[in-house]
Order: C-alpha cells, then sequence, then structure tokens
C-alpha cells in the first residue's frame, strides 16, 4: 500500500484530531472516509465493484441466482429413479 505525508496547519490538525477522537477512529479511518466521499463526489469508482459496474454503462443489470429450494432437489431425485425403472422395465 502507498503511502504519502500531508501536511496540516496547527488548527487543522487539532479539528481533525479531536473529530478522531470523538468518534473514536484512527487518523487513517479518518483519512480513508474522507477520500471515498471525495471520489463519490466526482462520480469515480471507489472499489473494484464500483469500477466494474461503471464500465458496463447503465443499462446493466444486477441479476440475482435463483435459490434452489430442498423440495425442488428431493423431485428432481424422484423423477430420475422413476425413469430409471422405466428402462429396466
Amino acid at each position: 500500500m502507498p503511502g504519502k505525508r500531508i501536511q496540516f496547519d496547527e488548527e487543522s490538525w487539532a479539528a481533525v484530531d479531536l473529530l478522531a477522537r470523538d468518534r473514536m477512529m484512527t487518523f487513517q479511518e479518518l483519512a480513508e472516509e474522507a477520500f471515498r466521499d471525495l471520489l463519490r463526489k466526482h462520480n469515480r469508482p471507489v472499489d473494484l465493484k464500483d469500477a466494474l459496474r461503471k464500465s458496463a454503462g447503465q443499462s446493466a443489470k444486477v441479476l440475482p441466482f435463483k435459490k434452489r429450494n430442498k423440495a425442488g432437489k428431493k423431485t428432481a431425485k424422484k423423477i430420475s429413479r422413476k425413469k430409471r425403472t422405466k428402462r429396466r422395465l
């Protein structure tokens, strides 16, 4: 992970440090939140998932996988057993 040094004036640092203490967060967590908000403000992807959605375009739909119920699996097994018994006869 790349690191960068930044400088604050005394008043700004005191305000940021007080905010971090009030929210029980580290400076790193505050900085990550601030940069995520900045990227969203300028319509930039924050993570890989956002980047892929943006590259797919507005017309792309997210389709959830269909959930199978246990009863459906049992009926499929029963049907295949019936077919096997018919073949043997």
